[in-house]
């Protein structure tokens, strides 16, 4: 990368006289806007209804004055980068590099979707079984519950290349959306130019609520990176052609179909991609269609055919219990679009249409065809349009790309990444540093100090939510290397019937405790026990009180948030007979020895 910065005369040559005050009134604007954008949205606030990093909690006990001037920091800088002039040898790579960076800086935080407790326990099954248990039991001792195999399945490779360790599946998740990012600049100039490629894909790191999500184990990154990788290779099979694109488009596809469910419906931009390419000729789109659409459904047909039963059976569920809940599980656009993305992303996606309609550029509805669906079908809760952001930061990039002035666009594009990173550091990442489910966390790091190398885990009922207290017991095996038991108690886990209807609904029905059954010498006086309450006050059943009573408090880890109803306080009691040391105590982050 080659950086210069010119001077007024540079900026003027050619006879603009007088145009360099206008753009320095232009800069100064965007970035007076962007502060009071921030301010703006800080006081309709209670407009966000996120269910997960709402600016409702975010900001609560945040120190706003070293929020807003942090923002003015990184205004600053933004003017500075704005008026250098960069000549990128090669984007991609800077692209990569610097995603990778910022997305890393989030691997700190916490597992906070229950959701990760069954694709660890999926991925712990090829981990200690193989790849042919995997499949042959996907399904069936394999809950599989509505995922696909292949998120699953890659996790689990990553577990038996590296162990059980979560550094790993955070690097594997985190290299996906980089490749994302990449992707992203690629459509972009591939459809139209290195500028709307750069401009989408540095603005696909001013969506702060992706970032929180990239360090996860989940499927929703993963799902956006096939689905990205199937639109790239698709474009690149019908302009260009060639055995490399004709071979990995049907690939692509094949992968964004294996990896979730919804990624189904969106693939039908692919016979998009076919009809805007009829500039090509009739012959040689049909030709090269004709390879891309037999070699995907060939390849996705015969694996789905594989496994038609556990499909059907999921496909049955999808359309009987979740497609019903989805109105129950929504969000306002408002809070998604303008907040927990950012305005400017926003408005420039709704004025790139305008500009592509003017240009009657139908190359434009490849990329605004997923979003437009997802909408038009009602999906209103963020996690369901994760997968199509990259779409999204494209046609923000295609109308930011029609500033004719490249200082004011690359302010622009500054402005937004600042504002969106500001609020992701100094808001998103504390919040969700501070709610219970860091307990685990600090839990798992924890034992892995102790001597015990058996962990025997107590799960106490939830008292606020209709989750099953056992699901806790996969997340925080995913912090620790003990060999954990879960102790069976029927009194724990009582089905409620009101959890048929409900969201949490899929932590009955995963059979998480027949993966944590003590084995002989796996249990007894010399194991660590483990309880997972909802609050610290809780009372505990007789039997728990007898099994610790040769046992000492070890550590206690009581971080707790006045928001989320599904609560996980730990306590670790460790047999009397060791050398005594003093408790751990966490209590919202205060440590003491």
């Amino acid at each position: 990368m080659l950086l210069e910065i010119p001077g007024k005369d540079a900026a003027t040559a050619g006879g603009r006289s007088g145009s360099i005050d206008d753009e320095d009134l232009l800069l100064l604007l965007v970035s007076l806007l962007t502060l009071t954008v921030f301010a703006g949205l800080f006081v309709l606030r209670s407009l966000d209804d996120n269910r997960l990093t709402s600016w409702q909690w975010v900001f609560d006990g945040t120190d706003l004055r070293l929020v807003f001037l942090s923002l003015v920091v990184g205004v600053f800088f933004a003017q500075a980068f704005s008026r250098a002039t960069l000549r990128w040898s090669n984007p991609a790579i800077w692209l990569f590099v610097s995603s990778f960076a910022v997305a890393g800086f989030f691997w700190r935080l916490p597992e906070v979707n229950i959701d990760a407790s069954r694709y660890f326990l999926q991925a712990k099954s090829l981990e200690q079984f193989g790849v042919g248990y995997f499949f042959e039991e996907w399904g069936g001792d394999i809950g599989a519950w509505t995922d696909l195999p292949l998120v699953p399945f890659l996790y689990g490779l990553v577990l038996s290349l590296f162990g059980e360790v979560r550094t790993a599946i955070q690097a594997f998740t985190t290299l996906l959306f980089s490749g994302t990012v990449v992707l992203t600049y690629l459509i972009g100039r591939t459809l139209w130019n290195e500028t709307v490629g750069c401009c989408a894909a540095v603005l696909l790191l001013g969506m702060p609520y992706l970032l929180t999500q990239v360090p996860l184990m989940l499927s929703d990154v993963p799902a956006m990176f096939f689905l990205t990788l199937a639109v790239y290779a698709t474009i690149g099979a019908i302009r260009h052609g060639g055995a490399g694109f004709l071979v990995l488009a049907p690939a692509a596809i094949t992968l964004a179909m294996l990896s979730k469910y919804s990624n189904w419906m969106l693939l039908s931009v692919v016979p998009v991609i076919f009809l805007t390419h009829l500039d090509l000729g009739l012959k040689v789109l049909v030709r090269r269609a004709a390879v891309v659409s037999l070699g995907a459904g060939l390849l996705a047909g015969g694996l789905i055919l594989g496994m038609h039963d556990v499909v059907a059976e999921q496909l049955t569920l999808l359309r009987s219990y979740q497609l019903p809940a989805l109105s129950r599980w929504g969000e306002g656009h408002i809070s998604t679009f303008f907040i927990q993305l950012h305005p400017f992303i926003a408005v420039a996606a709704a004025v790139s249409m305008l500009v592509a309609a003017k240009k009657r550029d139908y190359r434009y509805v490849i990329v605004c065809w997923m979003l437009l669906l997802l909408l038009a079908l009602g999906a209103e809760r963020i996690r369901y349009l994760l997968v199509a952001f990259p779409m999204l930061a494209l046609m923000a990039g295609y109308a930011v790309a029609e500033i004719g002035n490249a200082r004011v666009r690359r302010h622009v594009v500054a402005c937004t990444l600042a504002a969106m990173l500001v609020t992701a550091v100094f808001a998103y990442l504390p919040f969700l540093q501070g709610t219970s489910a860091v307990n685990l966390q600090q839990a798992g790091e924890h034992l892995d100090t102790l001597a015990s190398e058996h962990v025997e885990v107590f799960a106490l009922p939830q008292t606020r939510t209709a989750v099953n207290p056992a699901i806790a017991v996969p997340i925080l095996d995913i912090y620790t290397d003990k060999t954990i038991a879960l102790h069976p108690d029927a009194e724990m886990t009582a089905r409620p019937e009101s959890v048929e209807t409900s969201p949490v609904r899929f932590t009955w029905d995963y059979d998480s405790a027949r993966y944590y059954a003590a084995r002989d010498g796996e249990s007894g006086d010399e194991a660590t026990v483990v309880v997972v309450s909802a609050n610290s006050g809780q009372a505990l059943p007789e039997r728990l009180k007898r099994r610790i009573a040769g046992h000492r408090l070890s550590g206690e880890f009581a971080a707790t948030d006045r928001v989320f109803r599904y609560k996980t306080i730990v306590k670790v009691y460790q047999p009397l007979q060791r050398r005594p040391e003093m408790a751990r105590v966490v209590n919202g982050g205060d440590v003491m020895r």
